[in-house]
């Protein structure tokens, strides 16, 4: 067997397509490009940051590492822990997609779903990352690789996305729009472009009801993006420029892009698409105009996809 067979998964994370969507953006004369990084093996960009996570700690087999996620962090530590011989305590919130959840069990993981949010704030975040330091107390020799304020995301996605995005597109994007979270991916993107002395106008879209970058706190109904609490990694970010979305406009830019591209974007993924509608008409002619689009829907059929789920919810 030559050397090029012998990988085993881990390999797989990154070098995600970039393609262009022709019909979505059919009637503008901007050049609209999706990095789709649901091809990573666990169906989406926190592959990249879990890895990176994972490679910058001192992880040996047997260990024990308690996080909170959404979601696809959750999934994709749930793959390392296999692949490193530890044990994975992931906190969800009853937002979480339940195939999620099939999806981290499946793998070995230790689900625990807490079922309050934060009397406080009212926050389910806040009610996760507290659930996370009473396990930890508990279990004296857990670790929490901590995902709101491990740098090693901008890593991930600095040396990894936002490098191949440059080498696919062969030169800079005049626009890269990415959905914000932990704000780990367009942390990564930014230091590229800062290192790089690159024009692109780096835009954080973000949910209505989110507090990053000032936002003020509302109701939120789509996992994974929005946070209802500073994120450390935020704190060292300052976008271009910061785009706000509502739920049901994410839903209906997602539903768009399945009926034009037969593409099915997660709910951040719907978004971003919304976002970028509301930026044409600003948008210089020619423009290269790039999106992360962070999963696919395949998580969310019953949920964004699902009409009885919209009316109830939205």
């Amino acid at each position: 067997m030559d050397s090029d067979s012998n990988h085993s998964s881990v390999d797989t994370v990154g070098n995600t397509p970039l393609v262009k969507l022709v019909r979505f953006a059919a009637d503008e004369k901007i050049n609209l490009w999706a990095k789709m990084e649901s091809y990573n093996p666990g169906g989406s960009a926190k592959d990249r940051t879990a890895h990176a996570m994972v490679a910058a700690s001192s992880l040996r087999p047997g260990d024990i590492v308690v996080e909170s996620s959404s979601g696809n962090l959750g999934i994709a530590l749930s793959r390392e822990a296999v692949l490193g011989g530890w044990t994975f305590h992931c906190v969800v919130d009853p937002r979480v997609n339940r195939n999620t959840v099939t999806h981290m069990k499946a793998l070995g993981a230790i689900v625990h779903e807490i079922t309050e949010p934060d009397l406080k704030t009212g926050d389910w975040l806040v009610a996760r990352r507290r659930r996370v330091a009473q396990l930890c107390a508990q279990i004296p020799e857990a670790v929490c690789l901590d995902q709101y304020s491990n740098t090693a995301a901008f890593q991930a996605h600095e040396q990894g996305t936002m490098t191949e995005i440059v080498e696919q597109l062969g030169r800079a994007p005049d626009y890269l729009l990415v959905a914000v979270s932990t704000t780990g991916t367009i942390g990564g993107c930014l230091c590229y472009v800062a290192a790089h002395n690159l024009a692109t106008n780096v835009i954080a879209v973000d949910a209505e009801g989110s507090v990053l970058f000032d936002g003020h706190p509302g109701l939120r109904h789509l996992p994974g993006f929005g946070a209802g609490m500073v994120s450390e990694l935020s704190k060292q970010l300052s976008p271009h420029q910061v785009l706000r979305i509502d739920d049901r406009t994410s839903v209906e830019a997602a539903r768009k892009m399945a009926r034009t591209e037969a593409i099915l974007p997660g709910a951040s993924g719907g978004a971003v698409l919304a976002a970028v509608e509301r930026l044409w008409p600003d948008i210089a002619e020619g423009s290269d105009v790039v999106i992360i689009l962070h999963d696919d829907g395949n998580k969310y059929l019953d949920t964004i996809y699902s009409d009885a789920w919209v009316e109830e919810n939205l």
